[in-house]
């Protein structure tokens, strides 16, 4: 079978500062209202951080099995503004707010085109491979400066 590009996963980018990252909203987000549950948002956004990180060449799975180490989220700050519906196309935006040794907070909204469904500051520990807070490798200290400094 050839391969097309239509065989490869959606993969979001920058710009500027901003990490974009676009999904529609499937039946299998809403709840019986019809708008998205609440803790899909969640899920939408961590698929955009996790997006973000590939895009500036961090490699999670490989700090993983190397041992060096895995993010796990810290804490959650979320307001929902407006609900989101079957069929709506959202965009995750992005944006490193702070980078700590050990942690980074990202600040994430999702919109519907110029509209703010939900607005989170995420903060994201780095922890070794027995769950307690690690420096993250200095590498990606300065990917996360280079970007939150666009």
């Amino acid at each position: 079978m050839d391969s097309s590009p239509f065989d490869q996963p959606y993969r979001g980018g920058f710009v500027g500062d901003q990490h974009r990252f676009a999904l529609t909203v499937y039946f299998e987000d809403t709840d019986t209202a019809g708008i998205v549950y609440y803790a899909n948002y969640l899920k939408f956004m961590e698929r955009a951080r996790s997006d973000m990180l590939r895009a500036v060449g961090i490699d999670q799975q490989a700090a993983k099995t190397a041992g060096e180490g895995v993010y796990a989220v810290a804490e959650v700050g979320i307001r929902y503004l407006k609900p989101a519906q079957l069929g709506d196309d959202l965009l995750v935006v992005s944006t490193v707010q702070q980078v700590r040794a050990a942690s980074v907070t990202i600040h994430q909204r999702v919109m519907r085109g110029t509209e703010t469904l939900a607005d989170a500051n995420v903060t994201a520990a780095f922890l070794d491979p027995n769950n307690r807070p690690k420096r993250q490798p200095r590498a990606w200290v300065e990917q996360f400066k280079q970007i939150s400094e666009k």
